[in-house]
Parts: structure tokens; sequence; C-alpha cells
């Protein structure tokens, strides 16, 4: 697995709301949720990290 980097995120509450509704309704934690929008997001720019080799 990746190792993950812990880091403070600031957003305005509205949008931090509708985020932990999203995670919510997907069975996700916040947190899982926001790592998926970003994966998504980075995949659509086809910027994605690479996988390294086991």
């Amino acid at each position: 697995m990746a190792k993950k980097k812990a880091f403070a995120l600031r957003m305005n509450e509205d949008m931090m709301k509708a985020i932990e509704k999203w995670a919510a309704d997907e069975f996700r934690s916040t947190n899982g949720q926001i790592e998926w929008m970003l994966m998504q997001t980075l995949k659509e720019a086809k910027r994605e990290p690479k996988k390294k080799e086991e």
C-alpha cells in the first residue's frame, strides 16, 4: 500500500458539508471521498500517479 502523508486542508463550511453528505451517500469516510475525488480528477487530466512495481 502506498505511504500516506497527512496535511491540513482548509475549505469553506458549505463545501465541507456537501462533501460529507456525498461521502455518506457513497458509504465512504469524508477523507476517503476527498481522496477518491482527487484521484478522479487526476485520471481525467491524465496525471494519475504511476504505480510502483512490487
